[in-house]
């Protein structure tokens, strides 16, 4: 695929995941293996990667990532466009339906420094993007969710996740109905990046 188009459609996938096909082991591993790559401040690589398959365990988390979900699109209902709302329901509707789940985590906590959480975050976030481009490029679409981020504690009991960590978002992964997607609608550049100084257009 190529590259521009691949960063240019390269989308969160929610509606068009397709639930019945499996997805295979070994595709997840490339995809993690790509991830592994990305740049790691001081290349701690502190990231942890758990690929949740087991359907009692996807009930459990599905079953937080619903009740958390839709408190949150029901206190957005009227602010959030039409569209986004559905799709947004659409998938918490079917969590538990999607193949495989991913969920990233960094050995640490984050410090509450915005200079030092920026690095903490910035260690796995390019990974985690990584991975998303990967499975793209092998006809898999993901979204980068946070919902059960809220009962995190609750979460990291159910996974075994050790103190010390922290989980940073779940990627419901899932080969896509549809072959391709179209770049999607933008602000326009000259509109969100600046020369120099704040609000000083980028010529």
């Amino acid at each position: 695929m190529d590259i521009d188009h691949l960063l240019s459609t390269t989308r969160a996938v929610r509606r068009k995941l397709d639930l019945d096909r499996p997805v295979e082991p070994e595709v997840v591993k490339e995809c993690l293996n790509l991830a592994l790559q990305a740049p790691t401040p001081g290349n701690v690589q502190a990231w942890r990667w758990l690929v949740v398959r087991d359907q009692d365990v996807k009930n459990r988390l599905g079953a937080i990532f619903r009740e958390v979900g839709e408190a949150y699109l029901a206190d957005r209902a009227s602010a959030a466009p039409s569209r986004a709302q559905a799709s947004g329901q659409h998938l918490i509707d079917v969590i538990e339906r999607v193949p495989v789940f991913v969920i990233p985590v960094v050995a640490g906590r984050p410090a509450g420094n915005n200079a030092v959480d920026a690095a903490f975050y910035g260690g796995i976030f390019p990974a985690v993007w990584s991975f998303q481009l990967a499975l793209r490029s092998r006809g898999l679409g993901s979204t980068l969710t946070t919902y059960h981020l809220a009962r995190e504690a609750e979460a990291a009991q159910i996974l075994g996740i050790p103190d010390g960590h922290t989980q940073v978002g779940l990627l419901p992964v899932a080969y896509t109905t549809v072959p391709d997607f179209k770049p999607a609608p933008r602000t326009p550049l000259s509109e969100v990046a600046f020369l120099d100084h704040w609000g000083t257009p980028l010529s």
